[in-house]
Protein backbone atom coordinates (compact mmCIF):
# COMPACT_ATOMS: atom_id res chain seq x y z
CA UNK A 1 0.00 0.00 0.00
CA UNK A 2 1.58 3.57 -0.94
CA UNK A 3 1.84 5.92 1.50
CA UNK A 4 3.59 9.41 1.38
CA UNK A 5 3.12 12.74 3.08
CA UNK A 6 1.51 14.68 0.49
CA UNK A 7 -0.19 13.27 -2.88
CA UNK A 8 -1.44 15.71 -5.47
CA UNK A 9 -4.23 14.44 -7.86
CA UNK A 10 -3.92 16.06 -10.83
CA UNK A 11 -0.83 16.95 -13.28
CA UNK A 12 -1.29 20.11 -14.69
CA UNK A 13 0.29 23.58 -13.65
CA UNK A 14 -1.48 23.45 -10.18
CA UNK A 15 -0.80 19.83 -9.93
CA UNK A 16 2.84 19.96 -10.69
CA UNK A 17 3.09 23.42 -8.61
CA UNK A 18 1.57 22.66 -5.76
CA UNK A 19 3.79 18.93 -5.91
CA UNK A 20 6.92 21.23 -6.32
CA UNK A 21 6.10 23.43 -3.66
CA UNK A 22 5.10 20.22 -1.05
CA UNK A 23 8.74 19.24 -2.06
CA UNK A 24 10.48 22.39 -1.35
CA UNK A 25 8.93 22.30 2.59
CA UNK A 26 10.09 18.69 2.88
CA UNK A 27 7.47 16.48 2.05
CA UNK A 28 7.20 12.94 0.51
CA UNK A 29 4.90 13.71 -2.22
CA UNK A 30 3.48 12.09 -5.20
CA UNK A 31 1.34 13.28 -8.04
CA UNK A 32 -1.37 10.93 -9.37
CA UNK A 33 -2.57 11.68 -12.64
CA UNK A 34 -5.16 9.97 -14.96
CA UNK A 35 -3.67 11.64 -17.74
CA UNK A 36 0.50 11.90 -18.88
CA UNK A 37 1.08 15.46 -17.08
CA UNK A 38 1.82 16.84 -20.30
CA UNK A 39 -1.33 16.08 -21.85
CA UNK A 40 -3.10 17.76 -18.88
CA UNK A 41 -5.89 20.55 -19.78
CA UNK A 42 -3.48 23.60 -19.14
CA UNK A 43 -1.60 22.99 -22.55
CA UNK A 44 -4.72 25.41 -24.03
CA UNK A 45 -4.34 28.21 -22.26
CA UNK A 46 -2.11 29.69 -24.92
CA UNK A 47 -2.21 33.15 -24.64
CA UNK A 48 -0.68 34.19 -21.93
CA UNK A 49 0.62 34.78 -18.00
CA UNK A 50 -0.27 38.25 -16.94
CA UNK A 51 2.38 39.67 -14.18
CA UNK A 52 2.78 43.88 -13.50
CA UNK A 53 6.42 43.91 -15.17
CA UNK A 54 5.92 47.04 -17.15
CA UNK A 55 7.71 49.99 -15.72
CA UNK A 56 4.06 51.82 -16.26
CA UNK A 57 1.88 48.79 -14.60
CA UNK A 58 1.55 47.77 -11.58
CA UNK A 59 -0.09 45.10 -9.10
CA UNK A 60 -3.11 47.38 -8.29
CA UNK A 61 -4.16 48.13 -11.61
CA UNK A 62 -3.54 44.48 -13.02
CA UNK A 63 -6.16 43.92 -9.59
CA UNK A 64 -8.21 46.53 -10.32
CA UNK A 65 -8.77 45.33 -14.46
CA UNK A 66 -9.15 41.46 -12.52
CA UNK A 67 -12.13 43.18 -10.03
CA UNK A 68 -13.97 44.78 -12.49
CA UNK A 69 -13.58 41.81 -15.15
CA UNK A 70 -14.97 39.66 -12.41
CA UNK A 71 -17.94 41.78 -12.40
CA UNK A 72 -16.88 42.88 -8.83
CA UNK A 73 -18.06 39.07 -7.77
CA UNK A 74 -14.26 38.24 -7.13
CA UNK A 75 -12.96 38.27 -3.66
CA UNK A 76 -10.85 41.08 -3.14
CA UNK A 77 -8.29 39.63 -1.25
CA UNK A 78 -7.98 36.78 -3.65
CA UNK A 79 -7.45 39.35 -6.24
CA UNK A 80 -4.78 40.91 -4.51
CA UNK A 81 -3.16 38.15 -3.49
CA UNK A 82 -2.94 37.13 -7.31
CA UNK A 83 -1.56 40.43 -8.70
CA UNK A 84 0.98 40.94 -5.88
CA UNK A 85 2.89 37.47 -6.60
CA UNK A 86 1.84 37.28 -10.43
CA UNK A 87 5.66 38.93 -11.22
CA UNK A 88 7.77 36.82 -8.69
CA UNK A 89 6.27 33.76 -10.42
CA UNK A 90 6.68 34.38 -14.18
CA UNK A 91 9.97 35.55 -13.22
CA UNK A 92 10.55 31.93 -11.24
CA UNK A 93 9.70 30.19 -14.72
CA UNK A 94 11.65 32.67 -16.65
CA UNK A 95 14.86 31.27 -14.69
CA UNK A 96 13.67 27.25 -14.95
CA UNK A 97 14.06 28.23 -18.57
CA UNK A 98 10.44 29.14 -20.24
CA UNK A 99 11.30 30.32 -23.33
CA UNK A 100 8.92 33.50 -23.51
CA UNK A 101 9.03 35.78 -25.99
CA UNK A 102 11.20 39.11 -25.27
CA UNK A 103 11.41 42.66 -27.20
CA UNK A 104 13.89 43.71 -28.90
CA UNK A 105 16.02 45.05 -25.05
CA UNK A 106 15.73 41.76 -23.85
CA UNK A 107 13.38 42.01 -21.80
CA UNK A 108 9.89 39.87 -21.49
CA UNK A 109 7.71 40.83 -24.37
CA UNK A 110 3.94 41.38 -23.47
CA UNK A 111 0.98 41.22 -25.53
CA UNK A 112 -2.60 42.54 -24.42
CA UNK A 113 -5.42 39.86 -23.44
CA UNK A 114 -8.87 40.47 -23.16
CA UNK A 115 -9.91 42.59 -20.26
CA UNK A 116 -6.82 44.04 -19.14
CA UNK A 117 -6.41 47.68 -19.78
CA UNK A 118 -2.81 47.55 -21.43
CA UNK A 119 -0.29 44.58 -22.13
CA UNK A 120 -0.02 42.55 -19.42
CA UNK A 121 0.96 38.72 -20.49
CA UNK A 122 4.51 37.51 -20.69
CA UNK A 123 3.91 34.69 -23.59
CA UNK A 124 5.84 31.80 -25.55
CA UNK A 125 3.75 32.39 -28.83
CA UNK A 126 0.72 30.44 -29.01
CA UNK A 127 1.69 27.57 -26.68
CA UNK A 128 2.02 29.82 -23.34
CA UNK A 129 0.14 26.67 -21.31
CA UNK A 130 2.30 23.75 -23.52
CA UNK A 131 6.00 25.66 -22.55
CA UNK A 132 4.71 26.18 -18.80
CA UNK A 133 3.87 22.75 -18.75
CA UNK A 134 6.54 21.39 -19.87
CA UNK A 135 9.14 23.69 -17.75
CA UNK A 136 7.28 22.63 -14.52
CA UNK A 137 7.50 18.91 -15.94
CA UNK A 138 10.81 18.96 -16.20
CA UNK A 139 11.14 20.71 -12.14
CA UNK A 140 8.67 17.43 -11.48
CA UNK A 141 11.60 15.25 -13.05
CA UNK A 142 14.56 17.06 -11.14
CA UNK A 143 12.78 17.05 -7.80
CA UNK A 144 12.45 13.11 -8.20
CA UNK A 145 8.77 13.45 -7.23
CA UNK A 146 6.66 10.18 -8.15
CA UNK A 147 4.28 10.47 -10.31
CA UNK A 148 1.40 7.58 -10.30
CA UNK A 149 0.20 8.38 -14.01
CA UNK A 150 -3.26 6.83 -15.77
CA UNK A 151 -4.76 6.14 -12.57
CA UNK A 152 -8.11 7.10 -11.67
CA UNK A 153 -8.61 8.35 -8.34
CA UNK A 154 -12.53 6.85 -7.63
CA UNK A 155 -12.78 8.11 -3.61
CA UNK A 156 -11.11 9.91 -1.22
CA UNK A 157 -10.01 8.09 2.31
CA UNK A 158 -11.99 9.76 4.91
CA UNK A 159 -11.07 9.15 8.26
CA UNK A 160 -13.15 10.53 10.93
CA UNK A 161 -14.05 13.40 8.83
CA UNK A 162 -10.36 14.23 7.75
CA UNK A 163 -8.76 13.12 4.72
CA UNK A 164 -5.82 10.73 4.73
CA UNK A 165 -5.72 9.94 0.83
CA UNK A 166 -7.37 8.10 -1.84
CA UNK A 167 -8.57 5.10 -3.63
CA UNK A 168 -7.20 5.11 -7.10
CA UNK A 169 -7.33 2.81 -10.10
CA UNK A 170 -4.50 1.82 -12.12
CA UNK A 171 -5.55 1.45 -15.34
CA UNK A 172 -3.00 -0.78 -16.68
CA UNK A 173 -3.39 -3.82 -14.23
CA UNK A 174 -6.77 -2.95 -13.19
CA UNK A 175 -5.53 -3.12 -9.59
CA UNK A 176 -7.11 -0.94 -7.16
CA UNK A 177 -4.75 0.72 -4.59
CA UNK A 178 -5.76 2.75 -0.93
CA UNK A 179 -2.27 5.73 -1.32
CA UNK A 180 -2.50 7.05 2.11
CA UNK A 181 -1.12 10.35 2.88
CA UNK A 182 -1.77 12.77 5.35
CA UNK A 183 -2.52 15.32 3.10
CA UNK A 184 -4.33 15.46 -0.21
CA UNK A 185 -4.20 18.23 -2.65
CA UNK A 186 -6.91 18.14 -5.43
CA UNK A 187 -5.94 19.68 -8.63
CA UNK A 188 -8.18 17.77 -11.38
CA UNK A 189 -8.79 20.68 -13.05
CA UNK A 190 -12.94 21.83 -14.22
CA UNK A 191 -16.16 20.70 -15.50
CA UNK A 192 -16.06 21.82 -19.01
CA UNK A 193 -17.35 18.05 -20.06
CA UNK A 194 -21.04 19.06 -18.60
CA UNK A 195 -20.92 20.58 -22.53
CA UNK A 196 -20.86 19.79 -25.89
CA UNK A 197 -19.44 20.85 -27.51
CA UNK A 198 -16.45 22.56 -25.55
CA UNK A 199 -13.26 23.77 -25.64
CA UNK A 200 -12.23 21.39 -22.39
CA UNK A 201 -10.23 18.56 -22.70
CA UNK A 202 -11.52 14.77 -22.70
CA UNK A 203 -10.47 14.69 -18.96
CA UNK A 204 -12.16 17.84 -17.63
CA UNK A 205 -14.84 15.61 -15.89
CA UNK A 206 -15.10 17.09 -12.66
CA UNK A 207 -13.72 14.76 -10.99
CA UNK A 208 -12.11 16.18 -8.06
CA UNK A 209 -15.04 18.29 -7.58
CA UNK A 210 -17.63 15.47 -7.36
CA UNK A 211 -15.45 13.71 -4.64
CA UNK A 212 -14.71 16.34 -2.40
CA UNK A 213 -18.93 17.06 -2.83
CA UNK A 214 -19.59 13.77 -1.68
CA UNK A 215 -17.22 14.13 1.04
CA UNK A 216 -18.51 16.95 2.23
CA UNK A 217 -16.91 20.11 1.39
CA UNK A 218 -18.62 23.01 -0.53
CA UNK A 219 -18.57 23.82 -3.74
CA UNK A 220 -18.98 27.80 -5.12
CA UNK A 221 -20.06 29.68 -7.58
CA UNK A 222 -20.83 26.64 -9.83
CA UNK A 223 -22.93 29.16 -11.90
CA UNK A 224 -20.71 30.60 -13.20
CA UNK A 225 -19.25 28.82 -16.58
CA UNK A 226 -17.28 30.83 -18.89
CA UNK A 227 -17.40 30.78 -22.91
CA UNK A 228 -14.39 31.35 -25.11
CA UNK A 229 -15.43 33.43 -27.82
CA UNK A 230 -13.74 32.53 -30.73
CA UNK A 231 -14.02 28.62 -31.92
CA UNK A 232 -13.90 27.29 -35.22
CA UNK A 233 -17.52 27.28 -35.74
CA UNK A 234 -18.86 23.70 -35.38
CA UNK A 235 -15.69 21.78 -34.14
CA UNK A 236 -14.91 23.32 -30.62
CA UNK A 237 -11.42 23.96 -31.65
CA UNK A 238 -10.13 27.11 -30.09
CA UNK A 239 -8.15 30.12 -31.33
CA UNK A 240 -6.06 32.00 -28.77
CA UNK A 241 -7.68 35.21 -28.37
CA UNK A 242 -4.20 36.33 -28.14
CA UNK A 243 -5.50 37.17 -31.95
CA UNK A 244 -7.55 39.66 -30.35
CA UNK A 245 -4.86 40.85 -28.52
CA UNK A 246 -2.69 41.68 -31.50
CA UNK A 247 -5.17 43.32 -33.76
CA UNK A 248 -7.72 40.69 -35.40
CA UNK A 249 -10.88 41.86 -35.96
CA UNK A 250 -14.70 40.26 -35.10
CA UNK A 251 -16.57 41.33 -38.06
CA UNK A 252 -20.03 40.17 -39.48
CA UNK A 253 -20.17 38.57 -43.50
CA UNK A 254 -20.80 42.03 -44.70
CA UNK A 255 -17.67 43.43 -42.79
CA UNK A 256 -19.48 45.36 -39.83
CA UNK A 257 -17.48 45.64 -36.46
CA UNK A 258 -19.24 43.24 -34.04
CA UNK A 259 -17.83 44.99 -30.60
CA UNK A 260 -18.25 48.28 -31.95
CA UNK A 261 -21.53 49.10 -29.57
CA UNK A 262 -20.96 46.87 -27.20
CA UNK A 263 -17.33 48.15 -26.30
CA UNK A 264 -16.46 50.97 -27.94
CA UNK A 265 -13.32 51.69 -25.60
CA UNK A 266 -11.49 47.94 -25.85
CA UNK A 267 -13.58 46.47 -28.87
CA UNK A 268 -12.17 43.07 -29.28
CA UNK A 269 -10.00 43.53 -26.08
CA UNK A 270 -13.16 43.34 -23.97
CA UNK A 271 -13.70 40.81 -21.59
CA UNK A 272 -14.63 37.11 -22.70
CA UNK A 273 -18.17 37.21 -21.34
CA UNK A 274 -18.86 40.35 -23.22
CA UNK A 275 -16.95 39.40 -26.04
CA UNK A 276 -19.68 35.73 -25.95
CA UNK A 277 -22.56 37.19 -25.88
CA UNK A 278 -21.88 39.87 -28.90
CA UNK A 279 -21.35 37.17 -30.83
CA UNK A 280 -24.15 34.74 -29.46
CA UNK A 281 -26.16 37.60 -30.28
CA UNK A 282 -25.06 38.25 -33.80
CA UNK A 283 -25.95 34.18 -34.55
CA UNK A 284 -28.60 34.09 -32.81
CA UNK A 285 -30.28 36.82 -35.41
CA UNK A 286 -28.84 35.00 -38.63
CA UNK A 287 -25.56 36.63 -39.29
CA UNK A 288 -22.20 34.79 -39.30
CA UNK A 289 -19.15 36.33 -37.23
CA UNK A 290 -15.36 36.18 -38.52
CA UNK A 291 -12.48 36.50 -36.98
CA UNK A 292 -10.20 38.28 -39.41
CA UNK A 293 -6.47 38.19 -38.60
CA UNK A 294 -5.33 39.96 -41.65
CA UNK A 295 -4.17 43.07 -39.57
CA UNK A 296 -2.06 41.28 -37.59
CA UNK A 297 -0.26 40.79 -40.77
CA UNK A 298 1.21 37.47 -42.36
CA UNK A 299 4.60 37.98 -40.85
CA UNK A 300 3.47 38.17 -37.68
CA UNK A 301 1.19 35.48 -37.38
CA UNK A 302 3.62 33.37 -39.15
CA UNK A 303 6.00 33.88 -36.33
CA UNK A 304 3.81 33.82 -33.57
CA UNK A 305 1.06 32.31 -34.32
CA UNK A 306 2.27 29.18 -36.18
CA UNK A 307 0.13 26.92 -34.35
CA UNK A 308 -2.98 28.26 -34.42
CA UNK A 309 -2.69 29.35 -38.15
CA UNK A 310 -1.75 25.23 -38.95
CA UNK A 311 -4.53 24.63 -36.88
CA UNK A 312 -7.01 26.52 -38.94
CA UNK A 313 -5.64 25.49 -41.99
CA UNK A 314 -6.08 21.13 -40.89
CA UNK A 315 -9.69 21.80 -39.09
CA UNK A 316 -11.15 24.22 -41.71
CA UNK A 317 -9.09 24.33 -44.85
CA UNK A 318 -8.59 27.89 -44.65
CA UNK A 319 -5.32 30.36 -43.66
CA UNK A 320 -5.55 32.40 -41.43
CA UNK A 321 -3.37 34.70 -43.19
CA UNK A 322 -5.33 35.32 -46.08
CA UNK A 323 -9.05 34.77 -45.14
CA UNK A 324 -11.54 35.72 -42.23
CA UNK A 325 -12.49 32.00 -40.13
CA UNK A 326 -16.25 31.40 -39.00
CA UNK A 327 -16.19 31.48 -34.95
CA UNK A 328 -18.39 30.74 -32.60
CA UNK A 329 -18.21 30.78 -28.43
CA UNK A 330 -18.23 27.64 -26.60
CA UNK A 331 -17.78 26.58 -22.83
CA UNK A 332 -14.43 26.38 -22.17
CA UNK A 333 -13.41 27.22 -18.28
CA UNK A 334 -15.37 27.40 -15.12
CA UNK A 335 -14.61 29.74 -12.18
CA UNK A 336 -16.94 27.31 -9.17
CA UNK A 337 -15.61 24.63 -7.59
CA UNK A 338 -14.21 23.39 -4.48
CA UNK A 339 -14.04 26.22 -1.58
CA UNK A 340 -10.71 27.21 -0.52
CA UNK A 341 -9.10 29.77 1.03
CA UNK A 342 -5.77 31.64 0.12
CA UNK A 343 -3.97 28.21 1.40
CA UNK A 344 -6.07 25.93 -0.81
CA UNK A 345 -8.10 24.98 2.65
CA UNK A 346 -11.27 23.16 2.12
CA UNK A 347 -12.57 23.06 5.72
CA UNK A 348 -12.19 19.57 5.60
CA UNK A 349 -9.00 18.83 7.30
CA UNK A 350 -6.11 17.95 5.22
CA UNK A 351 -7.59 18.18 1.98
CA UNK A 352 -6.82 21.25 0.05
CA UNK A 353 -7.62 22.04 -3.54
CA UNK A 354 -5.85 24.26 -6.40
CA UNK A 355 -6.44 25.47 -9.76
CA UNK A 356 -9.47 25.04 -11.87
CA UNK A 357 -11.20 22.50 -9.42
CA UNK A 358 -10.90 25.33 -6.63
CA UNK A 359 -13.15 28.02 -6.08
CA UNK A 360 -10.77 31.06 -4.82
CA UNK A 361 -12.92 33.36 -5.18
CA UNK A 362 -10.30 35.60 -7.19
CA UNK A 363 -12.11 35.12 -11.04
CA UNK A 364 -15.40 36.61 -9.76
CA UNK A 365 -17.94 36.12 -12.36
CA UNK A 366 -16.09 36.01 -15.40
CA UNK A 367 -12.06 34.99 -15.74
CA UNK A 368 -9.87 37.62 -17.53
CA UNK A 369 -7.18 36.17 -20.11
CA UNK A 370 -4.00 35.36 -19.03
CA UNK A 371 -4.99 34.65 -14.99
CA UNK A 372 -5.91 31.17 -15.90
CA UNK A 373 -2.06 29.86 -15.97
CA UNK A 374 -1.48 32.32 -13.37
CA UNK A 375 -4.14 31.17 -11.01
CA UNK A 376 -2.66 27.36 -11.26
CA UNK A 377 1.12 29.02 -10.38
CA UNK A 378 0.21 31.21 -7.30
CA UNK A 379 -2.75 29.33 -5.37
CA UNK A 380 -0.99 26.17 -6.29
CA UNK A 381 2.25 26.72 -4.51
CA UNK A 382 0.00 28.41 -1.98
CA UNK A 383 -1.93 24.91 -1.60
CA UNK A 384 1.09 22.75 -1.78
CA UNK A 385 2.84 24.58 0.87
CA UNK A 386 -0.20 24.40 3.31
CA UNK A 387 -0.71 20.76 2.36
CA UNK A 388 2.97 20.08 3.76
CA UNK A 389 2.72 22.17 6.95
CA UNK A 390 -0.34 20.37 7.57
CA UNK A 391 0.50 17.40 7.69
CA UNK A 392 3.83 17.84 9.31
CA UNK A 393 1.68 17.95 12.35
CA UNK A 394 -1.35 15.64 11.38
CA UNK A 395 -1.57 11.81 12.61
CA UNK A 396 -1.69 8.44 10.00
CA UNK A 397 -5.35 7.33 9.04
CA UNK A 398 -6.85 4.47 9.87
CA UNK A 399 -9.10 2.22 7.85
CA UNK A 400 -7.58 1.96 4.19
CA UNK A 401 -8.02 -1.47 4.00
CA UNK A 402 -11.44 -1.35 4.98
CA UNK A 403 -12.34 1.65 2.44
CA UNK A 404 -10.47 -0.30 -0.13
CA UNK A 405 -12.43 -3.44 0.00
CA UNK A 406 -15.77 -1.59 -0.10
CA UNK A 407 -14.46 0.34 -3.33
CA UNK A 408 -13.28 -3.10 -4.53
CA UNK A 409 -16.77 -4.42 -4.18
CA UNK A 410 -18.82 -1.37 -5.59
CA UNK A 411 -16.04 -1.52 -8.93
CA UNK A 412 -16.74 -5.69 -8.84
CA UNK A 413 -20.93 -4.49 -8.64
CA UNK A 414 -20.65 -2.50 -11.87
CA UNK A 415 -18.81 -4.97 -13.72
CA UNK A 416 -20.48 -7.53 -12.65
CA UNK A 417 -23.87 -6.06 -14.18
CA UNK A 418 -23.21 -6.05 -17.68
CA UNK A 419 -24.85 -3.38 -20.29
CA UNK A 420 -28.79 -3.11 -20.25
CA UNK A 421 -30.67 -1.89 -22.22
CA UNK A 422 -29.53 1.91 -21.44
CA UNK A 423 -26.52 3.42 -22.58
CA UNK A 424 -24.38 5.22 -20.97
CA UNK A 425 -23.41 7.32 -24.56
CA UNK A 426 -27.07 8.37 -24.06
CA UNK A 427 -27.17 9.71 -20.54
CA UNK A 428 -24.34 11.83 -21.59
CA UNK A 429 -25.72 12.79 -24.81
CA UNK A 430 -28.89 13.79 -23.10
CA UNK A 431 -26.64 16.09 -20.63
CA UNK A 432 -24.55 17.62 -22.93
CA UNK A 433 -27.67 18.52 -24.49
CA UNK A 434 -29.53 20.09 -21.77
CA UNK A 435 -26.75 21.57 -20.32
CA UNK A 436 -26.50 23.68 -24.00
CA UNK A 437 -29.89 24.63 -24.50
CA UNK A 438 -30.88 25.21 -21.01
CA UNK A 439 -27.93 26.13 -19.00
CA UNK A 440 -26.00 27.99 -21.62
CA UNK A 441 -24.79 31.40 -22.88
CA UNK A 442 -28.52 32.57 -21.73
CA UNK A 443 -30.92 31.71 -19.56
CA UNK A 444 -34.26 31.83 -17.42
CA UNK A 445 -36.02 29.94 -14.48
CA UNK A 446 -38.46 27.68 -16.71
CA UNK A 447 -35.31 26.25 -18.58
CA UNK A 448 -33.02 25.76 -15.76
CA UNK A 449 -35.73 24.44 -13.56
CA UNK A 450 -36.52 21.92 -16.35
CA UNK A 451 -32.85 21.02 -16.67
CA UNK A 452 -32.85 20.22 -12.86
CA UNK A 453 -35.79 17.55 -13.27
CA UNK A 454 -34.20 16.26 -16.54
CA UNK A 455 -30.80 15.72 -14.58
CA UNK A 456 -32.23 14.32 -11.34
CA UNK A 457 -33.79 11.33 -14.24
CA UNK A 458 -30.45 10.95 -15.78
CA UNK A 459 -29.11 10.22 -12.31
CA UNK A 460 -31.95 7.82 -11.94
CA UNK A 461 -31.23 6.01 -15.10
CA UNK A 462 -27.13 6.36 -14.32
CA UNK A 463 -27.26 4.56 -10.91
CA UNK A 464 -29.12 1.57 -12.68
CA UNK A 465 -26.12 1.19 -15.77
CA UNK A 466 -23.90 -1.63 -15.68
CA UNK A 467 -20.43 -1.66 -17.46
CA UNK A 468 -20.33 -3.42 -20.43
CA UNK A 469 -16.73 -4.40 -20.21
CA UNK A 470 -16.11 -7.13 -17.41
CA UNK A 471 -11.94 -7.09 -17.91
CA UNK A 472 -10.18 -4.79 -15.64
CA UNK A 473 -7.36 -4.00 -17.35
CA UNK A 474 -8.02 -0.49 -19.23
CA UNK A 475 -11.44 -0.98 -19.37
CA UNK A 476 -12.21 2.80 -20.75
CA UNK A 477 -16.29 1.64 -20.26
CA UNK A 478 -15.67 1.48 -16.34
CA UNK A 479 -13.83 5.00 -16.50
CA UNK A 480 -16.20 6.63 -18.51
CA UNK A 481 -19.07 5.41 -16.16
CA UNK A 482 -17.10 7.03 -13.07
CA UNK A 483 -16.71 9.87 -14.80
CA UNK A 484 -20.44 10.10 -16.06
CA UNK A 485 -21.55 10.22 -12.25
CA UNK A 486 -19.25 13.39 -11.32
CA UNK A 487 -20.81 14.95 -14.61
CA UNK A 488 -24.26 14.69 -13.40
CA UNK A 489 -23.50 15.30 -9.73
CA UNK A 490 -22.21 18.98 -10.84
CA UNK A 491 -24.15 19.44 -13.25
CA UNK A 492 -27.00 19.21 -10.85
CA UNK A 493 -25.64 21.78 -9.06
CA UNK A 494 -24.69 24.08 -11.75
CA UNK A 495 -28.60 24.20 -12.78
CA UNK A 496 -29.47 24.69 -8.94
CA UNK A 497 -27.21 27.37 -8.44
CA UNK A 498 -27.95 29.03 -11.92
CA UNK A 499 -31.55 28.81 -11.02
CA UNK A 500 -31.26 30.42 -7.68
CA UNK A 501 -29.14 33.39 -8.82
CA UNK A 502 -32.17 36.02 -9.64
CA UNK A 503 -29.50 38.41 -11.58
CA UNK A 504 -27.34 38.45 -14.45
CA UNK A 505 -23.31 39.45 -13.75
CA UNK A 506 -20.56 38.11 -15.70
CA UNK A 507 -20.94 35.09 -17.23
CA UNK A 508 -24.26 34.40 -16.13
CA UNK A 509 -26.84 36.07 -18.11
CA UNK A 510 -30.30 35.79 -16.79
CA UNK A 511 -33.16 36.68 -19.64
CA UNK A 512 -35.60 37.30 -17.14
CA UNK A 513 -33.14 38.90 -14.66
CA UNK A 514 -31.31 41.09 -17.06
CA UNK A 515 -29.59 43.17 -14.70
CA UNK A 516 -27.25 42.93 -12.09
CA UNK A 517 -28.35 43.11 -8.62
CA UNK A 518 -25.73 44.32 -6.05
CA UNK A 519 -28.25 44.86 -3.53
CA UNK A 520 -29.33 40.98 -3.13
CA UNK A 521 -26.67 39.20 -5.53
CA UNK A 522 -23.25 40.77 -4.42
CA UNK A 523 -22.83 37.19 -2.60
CA UNK A 524 -21.01 34.00 -3.88
CA UNK A 525 -23.56 30.75 -4.14
CA UNK A 526 -22.28 27.50 -1.68
CA UNK A 527 -24.07 24.07 -2.67
CA UNK A 528 -23.77 21.38 0.15
CA UNK A 529 -24.23 17.70 -0.37
CA UNK A 530 -27.17 16.07 0.40
CA UNK A 531 -28.48 12.21 -0.64
CA UNK A 532 -31.95 14.88 -2.34
CA UNK A 533 -30.03 17.16 -4.21
CA UNK A 534 -27.51 20.35 -3.65
CA UNK A 535 -28.42 22.36 -0.03
CA UNK A 536 -27.55 25.98 -1.30
CA UNK A 537 -26.33 28.69 1.12
CA UNK A 538 -24.41 32.41 0.63
CA UNK A 539 -21.94 33.83 1.39
CA UNK A 540 -20.81 37.41 1.32
CA UNK A 541 -17.83 38.89 -1.39
CA UNK A 542 -14.80 40.15 0.16
CA UNK A 543 -14.38 44.01 -0.94
CA UNK A 544 -11.19 45.72 0.30
CA UNK A 545 -10.40 48.64 -1.77
CA UNK A 546 -13.10 48.52 -5.25
CA UNK A 547 -16.82 49.47 -4.78
CA UNK A 548 -19.40 47.71 -7.32
CA UNK A 549 -19.34 50.12 -10.08
CA UNK A 550 -20.27 50.16 -14.09
CA UNK A 551 -18.12 47.93 -16.08
CA UNK A 552 -17.38 50.40 -19.48
CA UNK A 553 -15.29 48.98 -22.05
Amino acid sequence: MPDHTVVVVGGGVAGIRAALAARAQGADVALVSKVHPLRSHSCTSQGGLNAALAPDDSWETHAQDTVAGGDFLGDQDAVETLAREAPDAVLELDRWGAPFNRDERGRLALRRLAGANRARACYADDLTGHVVLQVLHEQLLAARVPAYVEWVVTSLLMDDGACRGVVALELATGTLHAITARAVVLATGGFGRVYEPTGASLGLTGDGLALAYRAGAVLMDMEMVQYHPTALTGTGALLTEALLGEGALLVTGGGERVMAEAAPRLGERAPRDLLSRSIASRLKAGEAVLLDARPIGGARLGRSFGVTRHLVKAVAGLDLAKEPVPVEPVPHRTMGGVRVDLHGATGLPGLFAAGGCAATGVHGANRLGGNSLLEALVFGRRAGEAAARAAAAAPTGQGASSRLADEERALEALTARGGGPDAAAAIRQALTRTMREQVGLFREAAGLAEATRTIVGLQERHRGLGVTASGRRWNSALVSHLELGHLLEVARVVAAAALARQESRGVHARRDFPERDDTGWLRHTLASFTPDGPKLDAQPVVITRWPPGRRAY
